[in-house]
């Protein structure tokens, strides 16, 4: 099936800036996101953490890039990775995302987050940013999303993560999610979610003045 979301004459997404390289785009893209992001930082995106605020914030994220920003992929993605010997893993299908995104949600509002220590914090925090990540509702930009989205509700919970660690260790965290959400029908079990709970534990209890 032909990806919609690309240019027809190229392996580029297509943008509002009409830039055709990747590398250019990306460069752009980072620019952009990165003063939303400061945005968001200063002045939270209100919501109650439903399926029509995840939009909101990815709309508010990727406003500058993409005409489609804030709005359901249109179709099944599957992303090769290295760490998975160049498996995907399975994100929800097109049909699924909206109640496979509303589950992870609801699941991550219902938590009984002031009855739980430190660590169960951190395990409990990293199986809804998991969970909801893979789901992936966007073609594009779902990890900067998630994590902003699911951070924004822990600082309003008080869990108050270190926000910092995750963006000085962006391509760590996207790997650990990718580990977790190793689950395969025919090859089983392979997820290795000890990665991401290690960071998120890091990012509940560092001293952001160290």
């Amino acid at each position: 099936m032909q990806d919609i979301y690309l240019y027809e004459d190229c392996d580029v997404l297509k943008n509002l800036l009409d830039i055709r390289d990747n590398k250019l785009l990306d460069e752009a893209e980072a620019d952009y996101v990165t003063y939303r992001l400061k945005e968001i930082a200063i002045k939270p995106l209100h919501g109650t953490y439903n399926y029509a605020h995840l939009l909101q914030m990815h709309r508010y994220i990727f406003q500058d890039i993409f005409e489609w920003a804030g709005q359901q992929r249109k179709l099944n993605i599957y992303k090769e990775e290295p760490i998975l010997g160049g498996l995907s893993v399975t994100y929800s299908d097109v049909l699924d995302i909206r109640k496979d995104a509303e589950h992870a949600l609801r699941e991550m509002r219902e938590k009984r987050w002031n009855s739980m220590n430190i660590h169960e914090k951190a395990l409990q925090f990293s199986n809804s940013l998991a969970k909801l990540w893979r789901v992936h509702p966007f073609r594009e930009g779902n990890t900067r999303t998630t994590i902003t989205f699911c951070c924004q509700f822990a600082d309003e919970i008080g869990l108050n993560p270190n926000r910092e660690l995750f963006e000085k260790n962006a391509q760590y965290v996207r790997t650990a999610l990718v580990a977790y959400n190793a689950v395969f029908d025919d090859i089983g079990d392979i997820s290795k979610p000890e990665y991401l709970i290690r960071i998120v534990e890091d990012a509940l209890t560092s001293d952001r003045n160290e």
